[in-house]
């Protein structure tokens, strides 16, 4: 299975109702579940623990997040400047970012006024549905 196909996986079962789905080959396993999705437990014994590993401080305050499964491009062209930079004042409705999928590109747009904190992604990373683009502050 190659990386398109699993792009076009993921982009099915974000149209879906679905909340789970598992998928496994000989080489791989998917396995996709929407927020607030239940899984039973199973009564097979935990597997054993690593060393202890802090988890990562998470940032509160708004973010602007992924419509869509795709690749965030953060400029319009690879030799074009970006389209916000972090202390940019944008407004609503100001584009902030591309999102490709399919081979299609999709805007992000700024969902009010408000002044840019913090570009979470880079320009050419996979960006999951609903996974934080920007961190911004209402003005």
């Amino acid at each position: 299975m190659n990386n398109q196909e699993i792009y076009d996986l993921i982009a099915c079962f974000d149209r879906s109702t679905a909340q789970t789905m598992k998928l496994a080959t000989q080489d791989l396993t998917i396995e996709l579940t929407r927020n607030g999705a239940q899984f039973a437990q199973s009564a097979a014994a935990p597997a054993e623990r690593g060393p202890d590993v802090p988890s990562p401080v998470q940032k509160t305050g708004e973010v602007i997040s992924a419509p869509l499964v795709g690749t965030f491009y953060a400029a319009p062209a690879p030799d074009r400047s970006p389209f916000v930079a972090v202390g940019d004042q944008v407004k609503a409705g100001q584009t902030v970012c591309l999102i490709e999928a399919m081979k299609m590109m999709s805007e992000v747009t700024a969902p009010c006024d408000c002044v840019i904190e913090e570009i979470v992604k880079q320009s050419g990373e996979l960006a999951a549905f609903g996974e934080a683009l920007f961190r911004y502050r209402p003005c």
